[in-house]
């Protein structure tokens, strides 16, 4: 049975699949006492489509950006569903570093990330609520529009 953090998402429609493995030499997690790091996750659907493609600011919209973060953001929890088998081990977000391919003159980064900030907080409510950071970089892998990374604590 899904514990609450999950069913919270569920009533939001959304379901964890499998996390997509890494394509390089890294892991998707690495646990150290009490805090999860989480290596950064792409806009990829299970499938492996990116959701959004391309630079924010040239071709890519703010709300196509901010549904990639959510994208990016689902990913995240995937990787924690699976390091620590069920999400309600989670007992704070600390942090989420987002990275937004964009045109040099993009400046509303920190918007396009509030797409996986406000998946944190439906999530686990005032558990979600972490420091973040957000950089706009010139390339992304795949030239996916988005990247995030989280570390949690955990129980």
């Amino acid at each position: 049975m899904a514990g609450t953090v999950e069913q919270k998402l569920n009533a939001l429609g959304i379901t964890l699949d499998e996390p997509n493995p890494p394509s390089a030499n890294y892991v998707g997690f690495v646990r150290t006492g009490n805090l999860l790091f989480v290596s950064g996750q792409v806009c990829r659907t299970s499938d492996g489509k990116l959701i959004a493609k391309g630079k924010l600011g040239s071709g890519v919209t703010l709300e196509q950006g901010m549904a990639a973060a959510r994208g990016c953001a689902i990913n995240l929890l995937a990787q924690v569903r699976m390091a620590l088998g069920d999400l309600d081990k989670v007992t704070r977000v600390v942090r989420l570093g987002g990275f937004v391919n964009s045109m040099p003159d993009f400046l509303e980064g920190p918007k396009v990330l509030n797409g996986a900030s406000d998946l944190m907080v439906a999530a686990f409510g005032d558990k979600g609520r972490h420091a973040r950071t957000t950089v706009g970089v010139a390339a992304l892998p795949g030239d996916a529009a988005v990247e995030v990374e989280g570390v949690f604590e955990v129980a």
